[in-house]
């Protein structure tokens, strides 16, 4: 089933459903207006809608792909919106499309994909008439408002990721597959900027344009939706600088580890060097060596070993080598 909902409104109360084919008697005013929602549609559904209210040839063919990136168009004095949906899943943001076509008497959303939390959109407005009657201006507000409102829940849930793998990073080195993954969301990120960009774009248009069917009355609305887009955007660039710090940040904390293990290692060395240069001239068949013939000159030697190792001990300890 492709429709999801099909009614007719008036002063902005549910007065009965429509067919997609059926001519409706609407008032001259904007208080009468049909709201139909559909999803994946056929083409002789989409044929039917465009035979009965006009829409543009061109907006119909662009509503039957289920890609396109956010846009608005103008056809006569109809409003045509493609608004791109949103949603988390497995690290990938997965992307639908909502076309919108919006007459002075009718509202006609195509979606494709997985629209989210428009499905209880319809039944929060028909709530409230006073708002539901404000045309179908108001209700472009309503569904551009609550996709928006989509977008933040997935910067929420990345960012709890990203802060997750900075801490980690003080701790350990990032493995093979946290920087992959680091990367990949790197990329949905930048993706999911470009699609913010153009939807920042398509509200600024609504915001300071004159379009046939927004009222002077709802346009102030717009600039709400506006600012949500906006607030999105300066996250996510934030966002994006965090992942590139983390992948920094940890590349500098690796190197560091390694300088700290190189110099340790050097240190040990250097102490375990003076035994064992002694030891080596002991061990060879000289004859005339220091303290060779005396009753505590093995003695001597050793402490001397072992005095020498402590000193380069509280040297390299000083110096921050161990």
């Amino acid at each position: 089933m492709t429709v999801l909902a099909a009614y007719y409104y008036n002063e902005g109360e549910r007065v009965r459903e429509v067919a997609l084919d059926e001519i409706v008697e609407l008032d001259k005013g904007r208080t009468g207006f049909c709201w139909i929602a559909l999803h994946d549609p056929t083409a002789d559904e989409l044929r039917a809608l465009q035979t009965t209210y006009g829409l543009h040839p061109l907006a119909v063919d662009n509503a039957m792909h289920p890609v396109c990136p956010p846009k608005l168009e103008v056809y006569n004095d109809e409003l045509y919106v493609v608004t791109q949906t949103a949603e988390l899943v497995d690290d990938r943001i997965v992307y639908g499309k909502t076309a919108i076509f919006t007459g002075h008497n009718h509202l006609i959303t195509v979606r494709h994909g997985d629209g989210g939390a428009l499905g209880t959109l319809r039944a929060q407005l028909e709530v409230s008439p006073k708002l539901l009657g404000k045309g179908v201006d108001y209700v472009l507000h309503a569904i551009l408002h609550r996709i928006v409102d989509q977008y933040l829940p997935i910067f929420e849930m990345i960012e709890d990721d990203v802060l997750a793998m900075e801490k980690r990073s003080l701790d350990d080195f990032l493995g093979r597959d946290e920087i992959a993954r680091i990367f990949a969301l790197r990329g949905e990120l930048t993706r999911f900027q470009r699609t913010l960009g153009a939807m920042a774009e398509v509200v600024r248009k609504l915001v300071r344009g004159h379009f046939p069917c927004i009222s002077a009355q709802v346009q102030p609305y717009f600039n709400d939706v506006a600012d949500h887009v906006d607030r999105v955007q300066s996250m996510v660039d934030g966002l994006l600088q965090n992942l590139a710090s983390v992948f920094e940040f940890s590349s500098l904390l690796e190197a560091q580890r390694t300088g700290m293990s190189t110099r340790r290692l050097a240190a040990w060395a250097a102490i375990l060097a003076v035994p064992s240069a002694i030891a080596g001239f002991y061990g060879m068949n000289f004859e005339h060596l220091p303290g060779l013939k005396t009753p505590y000159g093995y003695v001597v030697v050793f402490g001397l070993m072992m005095a020498i190792c402590l000193f380069l001990f509280l040297r390299f300890k000083k110096a921050r080598w161990l």
